[in-house]
């Protein structure tokens, strides 16, 4: 139904989610990440509330990522439902998956990053994401990527995929990336990487344009001088 994989940059402190499911918009559900605090992908039988609550925790409390996880699945009646990873600003990491996942699952932590899926297509799929996402050079979007394409090769869900989206933060309270394919009858990774090939060189001119806007470049629009 869902793989995903959470990571953060050593070299940047840039955070961030990829994911995919055979369900419909899944980035509307799914991955939540805030600047300097940390990425969270909360899915299978999806609680969004789960990603902003282990935020506040990662932020307000000042404690790591498996102690903010534990708390708010606690505090959750349905958490043996629920699969779980997070990534703090640290990059240390953490991971749950309950008794009551759905399918064939699997999650595993990594250097600075944790990748889990559930209805998969094999154990071998997310082992697949993790050495990817470790062995990948280049910005943190696109390492997250190389692990989703690693994904679909290693055989990622029992069936197909239809959205899939890509989330990152760096210094800017907004996401700097937020790209979403909310529905594909096929190859939704692949139509989200060239998304991300089509945002990449305009993404620093929209960032300048929020922070000063007299630095902004022009696009060439109409009403754009």
């Amino acid at each position: 139904m869902t793989f995903s994989i959470v990571g953060r940059c050593a070299k940047t402190g840039q955070l961030g989610i990829a994911i995919s499911s055979s369900s419909i918009a899944v980035g509307a559900r799914c991955p939540w990440a805030r600047a300097g605090v940390g990425a969270v992908a909360t899915q299978n039988v999806t609680l969004p509330a789960l990603g902003p609550q282990i935020l506040d925790l990662l932020e307000s409390e000042r404690v790591a990522a498996d102690v903010a996880l534990g708390r708010a699945l606690s505090a959750s009646e349905w958490s043996e439902y629920r699969q779980v990873t997070v990534v703090d600003s640290e990059g240390r990491t953490a991971l749950f998956t309950g008794k009551e996942a759905l399918g064939l699952h699997h999650a595993v932590a990594g250097n600075q990053c944790v990748a889990a899926g559930n209805l998969l297509a094999g154990k071998p799929v997310i082992d697949a994401m993790v050495k990817a996402f470790e062995g990948a050079q280049g910005a943190l979007a696109d390492r997250l990527l190389h692990a989703m394409h690693a994904a679909i090769e290693a055989g990622g869900e029992a069936g197909p995929v239809h959205s899939a989206a890509l989330k990152i933060v760096d210094t800017p309270i907004w996401p700097v990336v937020d790209l979403r394919v909310d529905w594909a009858d096929d190859d939704p990774i692949g139509k989200l990487d060239a998304l991300w090939q089509a945002y990449r060189p305009q993404m620093r001119d929209y960032i300048v344009r929020a922070l000063n806007p007299t630095a902004a470049p022009s696009y060439g629009v109409p009403g754009d001088e």
